[in-house]
């Protein structure tokens, strides 16, 4: 993953005959894991920056429940399309056609349901099959031709912004049935008793406080088990009661306006469903030993056709999925969707730290990146900053973002 595990040497141990010498204190363990893990937490720290920065200039309103809710909403899709992004660029190539890609979905989808009243359930499956059959053609092109990604994917991005443009007829098409208007836009039922909180969303918290104590205790004693670095104790305490108070002050800001947004479930389902295969699973291992070192990979067995194609497979699902989630938060299918979607995700990878050469990154990571993206643009956006002014920091900021991978790097390798 990200954070490269080491074994344990003879020197981390007490010296003999001193079992319980005492350890450094709290801050020196801090400043350690810091620079042990500092592609793993430094984006994480940055956007608590970012978003404590905007809510004092904002006088708080950056951190009101209605806008925390906003904020999910509104960056839905860019957040699903840095998932399968982050996944692309671990393995080692890009995809810029996946802007263009929303788009069609979008435009398809909106021919299926507005116009031929095709029932919103069977249109979705169809239209994800559409996202994967473009996903396979260029998939099949990188991988069993041999073409660069890029040219695949920029050709992808004119080819399907084209077909966009002649199946809406130049033309924006809608409405969009209720149904899927609930999902891009919608929030949880209500349940239980009347309080002050959505009672359901706070169900949904503490479950997930559970899940993520669960699993960084699991986490810790596997690596325990393999005589791999952890964190020191102290150290691995502060950060659970983070993360705890992290999780605890989102739920509460949800739960007191309309809950959760039915979209984040659909994000969550995504980030434990692949964060497991890319940590767990054998194709997840494969991906990461493509973007790390391919003639090594090949040697050792991987299947790197194979990988790189299903790596493509999934990009042009998810592309679906953001189209749809966006068409129907817009309640309309243009011919001008999507478009720099492929930048935002793009940009969203990086700045959560994938590696320009392949091999780095993590799922969390992309949602990190692209929360750092829309806690921006929300933020400028209520302090007044123009959209020219927001493209130069965002710009900057992923400057920033590569410049630090670049870095970090040549620190760890010096």
């Amino acid at each position: 993953m990200s954070a490269h595990l080491t074994a344990k040497t003879p020197a981390d141990a007490p010296p003999p005959g001193e079992p319980n010498a005492p350890g450094p204190g709290l801050g020196r363990l801090l400043l350690d894991g810091i620079r042990r893990n500092t592609r793993q937490y430094g984006m994480l720290f940055a956007l608590g920056l970012i978003v404590a920065l905007f809510a004092a200039w904002t006088g708080g309103d950056l951190l009101l429940p209605r806008n925390v809710s906003n904020l999910v909403l509104q960056n839905s899709y860019i957040l699903i399309l840095a998932i399968g992004m982050m996944i692309v660029i671990i393995s080692g190539h890009i995809d810029l056609s996946v802007g263009s890609l929303t788009a069609f979905v979008g435009a398809v989808s909106a021919v299926l349901m507005a116009e031929h009243q095709v029932p919103w359930p069977l249109a979705v499956v169809l239209v994800l099959l559409l996202g994967l059959a473009a996903g396979a053609m260029q998939g099949y092109f990188i991988a069993y031709l041999g073409l660069p990604s890029f040219i695949v994917t920029l050709a992808g991005m004119l080819l399907f912004r084209g077909l966009t443009e002649i199946v809406l007829e130049g033309q924006t098409l809608g409405p969009f049935p209720g149904g899927l208007q609930k999902v891009a836009n919608g929030f949880l039922p209500e349940a239980g008793p009347t309080t002050n909180y959505h009672n359901l969303t706070l169900l949904l918290g503490l479950a997930l406080i559970l899940f993520v104590v669960q699993q960084e205790v699991r986490d810790r004693r596997r690596q325990q088990e393999y005589a791999l670095e952890v964190l020191p104790r102290n150290l691995f305490l502060l950060k659970l009661t983070a993360l705890v108070a992290a999780v605890t002050a989102f739920t509460l800001l949800l739960a007191s306006y309309k809950g959760a947004p039915v979209v984040l479930l659909i994000l969550a389902a995504l980030l434990v469903g692949f964060s497991y295969v890319m940590r767990n699973a054998v194709i997840g291992r494969h991906v990461y030993a493509l973007g790390g070192n391919l003639p090594a990979a090949r040697l050792s067995g991987v299947k790197d056709k194979r990988v790189t194609f299903l790596v493509f497979v999934n990009m042009g699902m998810l592309a679906a999925l953001a189209g749809l989630v966006f068409a129907a938060r817009f309640n309309a299918a243009s011919p001008k969707a999507g478009l720099n979607f492929e930048l935002e995700a793009i940009a969203a990878a990086f700045i959560g730290g994938a590696s320009m050469s392949g091999g780095v990154g993590t799922v969390l990571g992309a949602i990190i990146g692209g929360l750092v993206l829309g806690v921006l643009n929300n933020g400028m956006n209520l302090v007044g900053v123009g959209t020219d002014w927001q493209q130069v920091i965002k710009g900057l900021v992923l400057l920033a973002a590569v410049g630090f991978d670049v870095w970090n790097k040549r620190r760890v390798g010096a």
